[in-house]
């Protein structure tokens, strides 16, 4: 992983999507993702898939993790990655963990711990969930994710549960 450039925070994004050509859509918002102005991509992890959470009448779900530098503060990020999710045809409904054409996740932010109503940092959930471990594992495997610990850790005691990586 290279370097942050000067002044900048390293934030993990998650990027899932299951409708509309899931793998496209991720690639896409990758490239959008890397375009956002004050922010450089570091890494970004193979492409995993898995099954939904929530309702099981929906397709499996493509998954990823992007590691990026980032001059914004955690809440500018936020409202560029929800921008670049309605691009993406996202519909936001009252349904927890529907189908969606693209849902990124701001899931690390420095080592900030970040609780505000329209943002929580770390992701909730982030420790039990496969298919952002591993990735996040993949391509930050040194990784101390504030309030939780290592990385290597949480990975080892987070079942596979049928992730698959694809590429």
């Amino acid at each position: 992983m290279s370097k942050p450039f000067s002044g900048a925070v390293a934030a993990y994004i998650g990027l899932g999507s299951n409708l509309d050509d899931p793998i496209e859509q991720v690639r896409s918002a990758r490239a959008d993702c890397a375009a956002i102005p004050g922010v450089r991509e570091l890494a970004f992890s193979s492409l995993y898939r898995s099954s939904p959470m929530g309702p099981q009448d929906q397709p499996d779900y493509i998954n990823a993790v992007m590691a990026v530098a980032t001059e914004l503060e955690a809440a500018a990020l936020l409202r560029h990655l929800q921008r670049i999710e309605k691009e993406h045809g996202r519909v936001r409904t009252q349904q927890r963990w529907g189908a969606r054409t693209l849902d990124l996740d701001l899931l690390i932010y420095g080592e900030q711990g970040i609780d505000t109503v329209e943002l929580t940092v770390p992701h909730p959930g982030l420790g039990q969930r496969a298919f952002v471990l591993y990735p996040l594992f993949e391509i930050a495997p040194e990784l101390v994710v504030p309030g939780l610990g290592r990385i290597a850790d949480l990975v080892v005691n987070c079942p596979l549960e049928g992730l698959k990586r694809i590429d």
